[in-house]
């Protein structure tokens, strides 16, 4: 590891005073690093409260824009159901693509990333609003803009949220702190996003609920930009230069290191979003035990939150590679006894939730983190947006992919959602649900070992 005097950074002070600037070092594969260096800083608290605050907002966009929504236009608007999916499922595919295109942009004018994060915010907010108080005449096209408005924000946002994340100048042991940090709120934001709109619906009825919801959010939104805002200004970030410029994606993507790690995140990921996409169904027509869906789904996520201490403790002991690799351990046996669990094994699959959010925890923790080593340890500040948007394009593409595969092949085996389920039906159910995503999860966790040694930092694995 390197030391705080020894980090490959200038101070933007001295590089300012200096008559003449200093040479640049190369990097770990001969890339030039950024003009200024600088000392690693270790991460305060307070610091990691005003840079995660952003993260309760993102998430708590995400279920009143996909689930209540389109109930929200259905019931109240009359609008056909058939309709609202399509056009949820083209601003999906739109959202999915559009992401490296965000990534290219917020690299190329990084030096003004405040106001990027500052656009994206007022997309997401004024879509958001605009979502829940509808133009009654047009209420389909109205829909759709509010979504591809919030969907656009959410992706600016995120973006460039997690990039300063991976850009914080600190030591490489406290970047899994980082990372835990958002996303244990992330999970909070995402836990508080479920239990908002039943309660609010209960004391003012459904349609005032998403007004106040709406109301309430904007806040919120408005208070965690400005504390990021101003946590940019107090926080040393590694940007480069304004002058300097990324590398094309295809060289960019095309790096050994950077295909093998993107295509084990695929792998998990993907692995991750079939249980995602068919856990309601598996819940109510596998289990029988429709009426706990929120306890198992709060199980789940609560767990996913706690578990964040445990796997930063595990990284700074083991590595980061190799927490992740228990974590795939963990998860794989998890999902073996999923597959096996029989109508009204309800004590069972309370103890699957909290041990696959357990698991949940190291996979939204530890590949950002072990992502932000490599952009340190390989200069590449001026890629960060677009090595993140890759990220993010891989999330929303392997749920995309889990949805247009898993439920089609069920029906094709004669699955009916709520319908009169068979030995067979509850067996194959239960082998997509949890079969399909422990076979994907071995196949990552055999590549990680496999590839250990390329995927190696230089660094210390902390």
């Amino acid at each position: 590891m390197t030391s705080d005097t020894d980090d490959p950074h200038t101070s933007p002070m001295k590089s300012a005073i200096s008559p003449e600037p200093a040479p640049q070092p190369k990097g770990a594969r001969g890339t030039p690093t950024s003009s200024f260096q600088s000392r690693t800083v270790p991460v305060s608290i307070s610091g990691l409260a005003a840079y995660s605050a952003m993260a309760f907002p993102l998430a708590f966009a995400g279920l009143p824009i996909y689930l209540h929504a389109p109930d929200f236009y259905a019931v109240t608007l009359g609008q056909p159901l058939a309709a609202l999916g399509a056009v949820l499922l083209g601003l999906r595919l739109f959202d999915a693509v559009q992401d490296p295109l965000i990534g290219s942009l917020s690299d190329r004018f990084h030096h003004r990333r405040g106001m990027i994060l500052g656009a994206g915010a007022v997309l997401l907010g004024a879509g958001f609003w605009m979502l829940f108080h509808p133009m009654e005449q047009i209420p389909l096209l109205w829909f759709a803009i509010s979504v591809l408005l919030c969907t656009t924000g959410f992706s600016v946002v995120s973006i460039n949220f997690q990039t300063l994340g991976g850009l914080w100048r600190t030591h490489s042991r406290d970047r899994t702190r980082i990372t835990a940090s958002r996303e244990a709120v992330g999970l909070l934001g995402l836990l508080a996003a479920s239990v908002a709109p039943p309660l609010l619906a209960g004391l003012s009825g459904k349609e005032a609920a998403f007004h106040w919801l709406s109301l309430v959010y904007l806040p919120f939104l408005a208070i965690a930009l400005w504390l990021l805002l101003r946590w940019m200004r107090q926080t040393p970030v590694n940007e480069p230069p304004a002058n300097v410029r990324g590398t094309g994606w295809l060289k960019l993507i095309g790096d050994r290191w950077r295909a093998l790690f993107f295509g084990m995140v695929f792998l998990n990921t993907f692995a991750s979003a079939i249980p995602a996409v068919l856990v309601l169904f598996f819940i109510r027509d596998r289990l029988e035990a429709e009426s706990l869906t929120g306890l198992f789904l709060l199980i789940y996520f609560l767990a996913g939150a706690l578990s964040m201490p445990i796997w930063t403790w595990f990284a700074a002991r083991l590595g980061k590679m190799r927490a992740w690799q228990c974590s795939l351990g963990a998860a794989i046996l998890t999902f073996c006894w999923a597959a096996l669990l029989q109508p009204g094994d309800i004590t069972a699959y309370a103890l699957v939730c909290a041990l696959s959010g357990l698991a949940l925890g190291a996979d939204l923790a530890l590949p950002p983190a072990i992502l932000a080593d490599h952009i340190d340890e390989d200069h590449r500040q001026a890629d960060a947006s677009r090595l993140f948007s890759v990220m993010a394009f891989q999330s929303k593409g392997a749920l995309a992919v889990a949805t247009g595969l898993a439920l089609p092949l069920l029906g094709l085996a004669g699955y009916q959602p709520g319908g009169t389920m068979t030995p067979e039906l509850g067996f194959l159910l239960s082998i997509t649900y949890a079969g399909i995503p422990c076979v994907l999860k071995l196949l990552a966790l055999i590549g990680l070992l496999w590839f250990e040694k390329d995927l190696a930092l230089n660094k210390s694995p902390v």
